[in-house]
């Protein structure tokens, strides 16, 4: 059994804070929960960059072949953030509080590495 961090908390937000999440990664390997966590803020981290940059293309190729249409899509690029920033809100307070934030079909990448 892992001993728990006495950085436990500080290291759960920075789990979710994209790049940083490489911190608790490297820093604390005796806290399998800790661990679980920065490994979720890396998977999450890959697939929401995948997402905006998938949205990304999208709008551009809509813009192209509207004459500008994708300019007003792309203004939903805000939702979409305030999106990621509200699942990482709720990873961080999940988290803290020692439960997980499962993400179906996203979570489960976690574990594998």
């Amino acid at each position: 059994m892992t001993t728990p961090s006495p950085n436990r908390s500080v290291m759960i937000v920075l789990a979710y804070l994209w790049p940083l999440a490489i911190v608790p990664l490297l820093v604390e390997k005796n806290d399998a929960d800790v661990q679980w966590h920065a490994k979720h803020g890396i998977v999450l981290m890959v697939v929401e960059l995948m997402a905006l940059g998938a949205f990304g293309v999208l709008t551009s190729i809509i813009s192209l072949a509207t004459f500008g249409l994708g300019c007003v899509l792309s203004m939903l690029a805000v939702f979409i953030w305030i999106a990621i920033l509200a699942v990482h809100v709720a990873a961080i307070v999940l988290g803290v509080g020692g439960k997980r934030l499962l993400i179906p079909g996203i979570s489960e990448y976690a574990s594998r590495f």
